[in-house]
C-alpha cells in the first residue's frame, strides 16, 4: 500500500469512505424485500419482476458503487444486442428451483479496491448470445440433488470464447467518485451502455408506517437512466 493511500486513511477527511462497492449485485428474492403473506422471499420477487419494481430498502445493480447510506447507487446496465432485456442485476436460481438450493448463475469478480475505495476494478463476463435464463431454471430444476450443478458455462453460451468482458474502473482523485469502463473480447457493433443512477428516499407508507416498523427509514423514490459511452463492452 502506497504512501498517498495511507495518508488517506490516517487523514481526518471521513469522505474517502462515503462512496465504495457496498450496492448488491443482488436485492431480488431477499428477506428485506419481502412482503408475501407466508414469508415466501425467494417467489414474492422473482428476477423477473425485478426490473419493473422499486425496492424499499436496498437496492442493486452491476459494478455499482453507493455512497455508505445507500441514498444514491451508481451502477452499469448492459446489452448484448441479443437479450430480450438489459443485463441490469445478477441472475441466479431461487430456493425452489436450484437443485442445491438458491445460486447466482453469472460470473462477476472483484479485482482490486484500496481500502479507502480509492481505486476500485470490476469485471463481468457477458455471452454474446442470448442469455439462457429459461433453460438454466429448467434444467437445474430437472437434476436431484445428487446430481451436480448446471452452470451457465454448461450451457454452450460461452462456446467459442464469444463473450464481452466488461471492465469497470472506478478512480476517486478526491472523496467524490470518478469512473469509466472498458474491455472486450470479439469486438462487432457496439451497443449503449447504460449508467443507472438510484435515488433512495424515506419511506412512504399509505395512512402512515405500521406501528411495529421498526425497519430501515429508506426506500427508492425513483430511477433514471442515461446512456454511457458506446463500445464500453464491444
Amino acid at each position: 500500500m502506497g504512501g498517498e493511500e495511507r495518508q488517506r486513511l490516517s487523514g481526518t477527511d471521513s469522505g474517502w469512505k462515503t462512496w465504495g462497492p457496498y450496492l448488491s449485485e443482488r436485492a431480488w428474492g431477499t428477506v428485506r424485500e419481502d412482503y408475501s403473506e407466508h414469508g415466501d422471499a425467494w417467489d414474492h420477487v422473482s428476477h423477473d419482476d425485478a426490473r419493473s419494481r422499486a425496492f424499499r430498502w436496498s437496492e442493486d445493480g452491476l459494478g455499482g458503487i453507493c455512497d455508505a447510506s445507500q441514498v444514491l447507487c451508481l451502477a452499469f446496465a448492459f446489452w448484448n444486442g441479443a437479450d430480450p432485456i438489459l443485463k441490469e442485476r445478477i441472475f441466479g436460481l431461487t430456493g425452489t428451483q436450484g437443485n442445491h438450493g438458491e445460486d447466482a448463475k453469472e460470473y462477476w469478480w472483484y479485482l482490486d479496491s484500496t481500502p479507502t475505495h480509492s481505486w476500485m476494478r470490476w469485471r463481468y463476463r457477458y455471452a454474446q448470445a442470448a442469455f439462457p435464463y429459461q433453460d438454466l431454471i429448467d434444467e437445474n430444476r430437472r437434476r436431484g440433488k445428487q446430481a451436480p450443478e448446471y452452470e451457465l458455462v454448461d450451457t454452450g453460451v460461452f462456446d467459442g470464447d464469444r463473450y464481452f468482458d466488461v471492465t469497470a474502473d472506478y478512480a476517486k482523485p478526491a472523496a467524490d467518485p470518478e469512473c469509466g469502463s472498458r474491455g472486450g473480447r470479439h469486438r462487432r457493433a457496439a451497443h449503449p451502455v447504460v449508467s443507472q443512477h438510484l435515488v433512495l428516499g424515506g419511506p412512504r407508507w399509505p395512512g402512515g408506517p405500521p406501528a411495529d416498523d421498526r425497519t430501515c427509514e429508506r426506500r427508492p423514490r425513483g430511477r433514471t437512466s442515461q446512456p454511457g459511452p458506446d463500445g464500453a463492452h464491444g
